[in-house]
């Protein structure tokens, strides 16, 4: 397996490069790409990405999407920003090319708030069949909308490695699926016996490629999923209680009730945080605490 540089070599590697193009001018910025970059550096070691430099415009969206649930949109920002002007001077982007900017989740999942058993199932009756049966499933697996899209048997698809309690799931019945969620990360996630009867009646023949906010989308099966899912929940939610806290909301509830199952069951807090953190495909118990204020 060959060696790279450390993440802070790297950055700073790339940082006097920039200021040697002339690309960055003062300190300052200097100062601000190094820091951005030394976290990209990071995640490329820990996801087995061959470098800063090897990084594409499209692994690049993956870290920002990664990223867009742990950091404000300022700091995600400053690291598209550092990113980009790096793969201006290695040639990866065309001079005045940019790339997408991703939206920052942190300031939702602050703002949203949980759903009860009873609320989601409210919203979800206001909702089309197809639209209704998704609902159901990221409330019951605690999906994000695009996942939803992604959704897949065990055994058409490995999850990628990460750390694995055998605490995950602990007390639900159900069947594995796999979906992709933030940063292209495959893992599995366990939907409940009777969603998966109506899921494989509506699986497609064959599978269709959609389109979901400029990201190209292999789809299994007829469920709604992604922006219209998210857009037809949020609609349903304001008829059905008269308010919103967005398709988020049900992560939130997935969060807290799995908390309060685990450790209803003899869990410590501290393992039953790591335990939903896995599940949720984030990873950072830090990020499942912000799940459940």
């Amino acid at each position: 397996m060959p060696k790279f540089a450390k993440a802070e070599t790297q950055a700073e590697n790339v940082v006097k490069g920039l200021t040697k193009a002339r690309i960055i001018k003062s300190y300052g910025t200097a100062r601000n790409y190094e820091q951005a970059l030394k976290a990209v550096a990071k995640w490329t070691k820990e996801n087995k990405v061959n470098g800063l430099q090897s990084l594409t415009p499209d692994v690049a969206r993956y870290y920002l999407e990664y990223r867009a649930e742990a950091v404000g949109q300022k700091a995600l920002d400053m690291e598209r920003q550092a990113i980009q002007a790096m793969m201006q001077l290695n040639g990866k982007l065309p001079p005045k090319a940019t790339l997408y900017r991703v939206k920052s989740e942190l300031d939702e999942i602050k703002r949203s708030r949980a759903y009860t058993s009873a609320q989601a199932q409210a919203v979800s009756e206001h909702q089309t069949d197809t639209h209704q049966l998704s609902t159901q499933i990221a409330y019951a697996a605690g999906l994000r909308a695009h996942e939803l899209l992604t959704l897949a048997r065990a055994e058409e698809r490995n999850p990628d490695k990460r750390p694995a309690l055998h605490s995950k799931w602990a007390g639900r019945e159900g069947q594995l699926y796999t979906v992709q969620g933030k940063g292209g990360l495959i893992r599995h996630v366990l939907i409940p016996n009777d969603l998966v009867e109506q899921i494989e009646q509506r699986r497609f023949e064959n599978p269709v490629t959609v389109k979901d906010r400029k990201i190209n989308y292999l789809q299994r099966y007829d469920i709604g999923a992604g922006k219209r899912w998210s857009d037809s929940f949020s609609k349903a939610s304001k008829r059905a209680l008269l308010f919103s806290t967005g398709a988020h909301g049900l992560r939130h509830s997935y969060a807290q009730e799995r908390m309060r199952e685990l450790m209803s069951i003899g869990f410590k807090r501290s393992l039953a945080l790591e335990t939903v953190s896995q599940e949720m495909g984030h990873f950072r118990p830090e990020i499942t605490e912000v799940y459940l204020r």
